[in-house]
């Protein structure tokens, strides 16, 4: 078994064998290294597996390899302990998967320009799965996607192959519930949700998911585990929506939002805080309801609430250029021919991870309506804009004065108050107070 990562750096690493196994440890395959896989991989390693991790992307692998990815601070010390291990090996050759006792598929499930699920990724990983399965194998599928998807793209075609399920091969649904940038939460504290297609199915799913979480709690269904995971990342959104909704109303009335969400949270039941921002961004929130939304429209069903939430979030962004045109129209400025310094453009704080943020959706409307735009984040050293193009983030050094700074997104340790220097200030992460001469969102 080579190890591509290797050879896609160009390294001279000999060719490595399956990866060594004691006569009581499985070797488990992660199909997919990202966001969840490569966490998922390594848990799996610090429990003593042997771990197979599979990607089609070499350069992918090869940035593993190089410990170049995005990870939390113990999960960079496991990788480094890892990659010196013959227990842990990457590979991109789909027949290695093969070798593996357990199968673990977790690839990404976005949507596409028009909010419509694209399941491209989780239906060629899935058929690879299928394709190289093996008597005996666990196979659990880790993707958000519709309700039904596990049945879809692994029970049905495993059995069209003959086999018996239960039996022959045990498939089960068991969602991700990874919080990228989250140090205070680590993964293996967080319960898991299992859904098998039989009972045996979930039980050996639960076998090989068992020490990588809390504990595992045990569904009917993969159907079951599916919706699970759709209700969590809706709730989320529907109640980020109302939250926004609500700074809206604040302002409206001349209180600051996050006194009123303080206040709200001392109630010891029936409230949960949710804070306002420019918007959502990231793998979840933004996605996710869609994969239900799409599935209850081809059933003529319809979720009006889910529905008008999740429009409140795609027009969050344009509420933000919208209040962007009022501070600077308060200066005296137009919009066209302002230099507009946008502080933080990743998703959500702590993370190098810029998809789906409202900073692209913010800088692409504010530069149509023809403001000089500029970025500055330490963890994100490029962006490629939704219109074509790009833009590279200044150096702490370049700062310069502007007509405006946008708060996007504050990292950790990232003060707000040096910004306040180089020009007005509209806070859209609620960070700095209502009276220390800012405009909020």
């Amino acid at each position: 078994m080579s190890s591509i990562a290797t050879e896609a750096a160009n390294s001279s690493a000999e060719a490595k064998p399956t990866p060594i196994r004691s006569p009581r440890e499985r070797i488990v395959a992660v199909v997919g290294l990202g966001y969840v896989g490569l966490p998922t991989a390594l848990a799996l390693f610090k429990r003593g597996e042997g771990v197979l991790g599979f990607d089609v992307d070499e350069t992918r692998l090869a940035r593993i390899q190089n410990e170049d990815v995005d990870l939390a601070n113990h999960d960079r010390a496991n990788l480094r302990l890892a990659l010196q291990d013959r227990r842990f090996l990457l590979t991109s050759r789909e027949e290695d998967l093969e070798f593996a006792d357990a199968v673990i598929v977790a690839v990404p499930t976005p949507v596409d320009a028009n909010l419509v699920p694209d399941l491209t990724f989780i239906r060629s990983a899935c058929a690879t799965v299928v394709r190289h399965a093996r008597p005996g194998q666990v196979i659990v599928l880790t993707s958000t996607s519709y309700v039904g998807s596990t049945a879809d793209l692994l029970a049905r075609p495993l059995e069209e192959r003959g086999w018996k399920l239960g039996r022959d091969v045990f498939v089960a649904f068991s969602p991700e519930r990874i919080n990228p940038g989250e140090q205070a939460v680590p993964q293996g504290d967080v319960p898991r949700v299992v859904g098998g297609v039989t009972e045996e199915c979930g039980r050996r799913a639960a076998e090989v998911l068992a020490g990588t979480a809390a504990f595992l709690h045990h569904v009917s269904s993969p159907e079951a585990a599916e919706l699970t995971k759709l209700h969590e990342n809706t709730f989320r959104a529907v109640n980020i929506a109302l939250a926004n909704e609500v700074a809206d109303i604040s302002r409206a009335f001349g209180l600051d939002v996050m006194e009123v969400i303080a206040a709200a949270a001392t109630k010891p039941y029936g409230f949960v805080p949710f804070y306002p921002g420019p918007g959502v961004g990231g793998h979840c929130i933004p996605c996710d309801p869609h994969y239900l939304l799409w599935q209850l429209r081809s059933g003529h069903t319809s979720a009006p609430l889910v529905s008008r939430a999740m429009e409140s979030i795609a027009a969050r962004p344009f509420v933000v250029s919208a209040r962007c045109a009022e501070v600077l129209a308060s200066a005296g400025r137009p919009v066209a021919g302002s230099k507009v310094l946008v502080v933080g453009v990743a998703y959500k704080p702590g993370v190098a991870d810029f998809r789906e943020s409202p900073a692209l959706r913010i800088i692409s409307d504010l530069q149509r309506q023809g403001a000089q735009i500029s970025y500055f984040d330490p963890l994100v050293p490029s962006i490629r804009l939704q219109g074509g193009g790009s833009l590279r983030s200044l150096a702490e050094t370049d700062l310069r004065p502007c007509d405006m700074v946008l708060l996007h997104t504050l990292h950790p340790g990232m003060d707000w108050r040096p910004f306040a220097r180089l020009g007005p200030v509209l806070d859209t992460t609620f960070h700095a107070g209502r009276n220390e001469g800012v405009s909020r969102l």
